[in-house]
């Protein structure tokens, strides 16, 4: 029995690519040589690259474990082992630069019962390929433009809308326009026009295969954008105004919910400081049309109406360890009526969830959807190579009939409950070769509310218990 588990695992193992035992290799004589010259090592400086040229990326490798499934139709524990390899190329040939990035995700020791998906699984892909030039004094004296085309990923504003994933094992991609202005006076308008890409192999088999397939965009997949920011608006206040558009129609091979959605929102937010009180709100509304499902024979078209809104004041202590103190609270709308033609779910289209609700990978319980939750976090930071946090989070549904949906668990009826449980998680993060090499470990906690424990579709297992260990290594 033991060799036949050890010789599963050395095959699944065999197939990636690179393999571990090569990225093993390299973590060693990367660190080796980081602590021998007291500086992180970089292989373009390794390569004696010209100063014009960037080599260089990450390797990172996660193994998760989870004991209470909570998703409906599911039991038991689970485990996964996740590996994510960036290598980028960038040549600045001023005031041009052209370059590409690889991302190489895959996961190893998961079994039939474990939730996989393209969030997971992403193998070899040309994440980025682009071209782009920079220029100066271009609409106003001492301003900055960056316009790039390609292969492209986005980040915006606070991320819960639009983000490269960081968490996450996979990220994602576009191909269109981006273009960043940056004023003298601190004011900053960010614009792009894209095609959002579906990442492929996206069947169970091919994914635990770690199947290699390029992925894929259409014009049938629209998404748009315009932020503007401005800084120091009052009292170092920093001020944020948003709108983003999603078009997209049913294709024979990417079945969609035929979302046309048009998001405005705004947000202000001030610095953290020592000893000092900080804050931020973004408030962000929904509309359009939506259908309820991807399903192909789903051909209902729903007016949407939805919206979310983010809160937090914290204070940061003038003592050991920064002390950082946060209040939050969060609510994404659910859909009120399954029967009176709205879709009231907020849909948070490219956004990251893990900083604000939690781990994602096998966990990501929480989303900004369909949610009501208060919550606190202490933040530490005892040295500059050691941060940690404790978070804890009670969640209620926005809606009694709409579903918790990452957990696809749903009571039409709402007479089971609203509240869905408490969350506690944590982090802790060292970086034992400075630049080089990190290490990070957490977990998270769910307690089954009303709402996890009668359901009519719940799952049989009482409370979730979650957890991770990760090495980041950068070169």
């Amino acid at each position: 029995m033991l060799h036949n588990v050890v010789n599963v695992f050395y095959q699944r193992l065999s197939r990636s690519l690179p393999t571990l035992g090569s990225i093993l290799v390299l973590t060693l004589l990367a660190g080796g040589l980081a602590y021998a010259d007291a500086k992180p090592w970089r292989l373009h400086e390794a390569l004696s690259a010209p100063a014009w040229l960037e080599i260089g990326g990450t390797y990172r490798a996660r193994f998760e474990t989870l004991d209470g499934a909570f998703r409906a139709g599911s039991s038991g524990s689970d485990q996964i082992l996740v590996e994510r390899l960036l290598f980028g190329v960038q040549a600045n040939l001023d005031p041009f630069y052209v370059g590409f990035e690889v991302q190489d995700s895959r996961s190893q020791l998961d079994d039939a019962g474990t939730p996989l998906g393209t969030d997971d699984v992403n193998a070899a892909e040309l994440l980025r390929a682009y071209l782009g030039a920079k220029g100066s004094d271009v609409f106003a004296a001492g301003d900055q433009l960056d316009v790039t085309a390609g292969r492209l990923t986005i980040d915006v504003g606070s991320r819960r809308l639009v983000a490269r994933n960081r968490f996450r094992n996979t990220i994602n991609g576009f191909t269109g326009a981006h273009a960043l202005w940056k004023g003298s006076a601190g004011t900053r308008v960010q614009a792009f026009y894209t095609l959002p890409r579906d990442r492929r192999p996206n069947t169970r088999d091919r994914l635990d295969d770690n199947d290699i397939a390029n992925d894929v965009e259409s014009f049938k997949a629209r998404f748009w954008g315009i932020d503007l920011m401005q800084e120091n608006l009052f009292g170092g206040l920093t001020g944020e105004a948003y709108v983003f558009g999603l078009h997209e129609d049913d294709r024979s091979d990417v079945p969609t919910a035929n979302r046309r959605l048009l998001t405005p929102g705004v947000r202000f937010f001030s610095t953290p400081a020592k000893g000092a009180w900080d804050f931020e709100v973004e408030a962000a509304g929904q509309v359009g049309e939506s259908r309820s499902t991807t399903s192909p024979t789903d051909t209902i078209d729903l007016d949407h109406r939805a919206g979310f809104a983010h809160a937090h004041l914290a204070h940061t202590f003038d003592a050991a360890w920064s002390p950082r103190l946060v209040l939050q609270y969060d609510f994404a709308s659910g859909d009120d009526d399954p029967n009176d033609g709205e879709n009231n779910r907020f849909d948070t289209l490219f956004g990251a969830r893990r900083f604000e609700f939690g781990p994602t990978g096998i966990y990501g319980a929480l989303a900004r959807s369909n949610i009501t939750s208060p919550g606190a976090r202490i933040e530490v930071e005892p040295g500059p190579k050691l941060n940690g946090f404790v978070g804890y989070r009670a969640v209620w549904l926005a809606s009694d009939r709409d579903a918790l949906p990452m957990a696809d668990v749903r009571d039409p009826s709402g007479t089971v409950g609203s509240f869905v449980g408490h969350q506690i998680e944590a982090r802790v993060r060292a970086d034992i070769l400075p630049g080089n090499l990190r290490l990070e470990v957490g977990g998270a906690y769910l307690v089954d509310g009303e709402f996890l424990k009668d359901a009519p579709n719940a799952a049989p297992d009482r409370d979730t218990t979650y957890f991770y260990t990760q090495a980041t290594l950068s070169f």
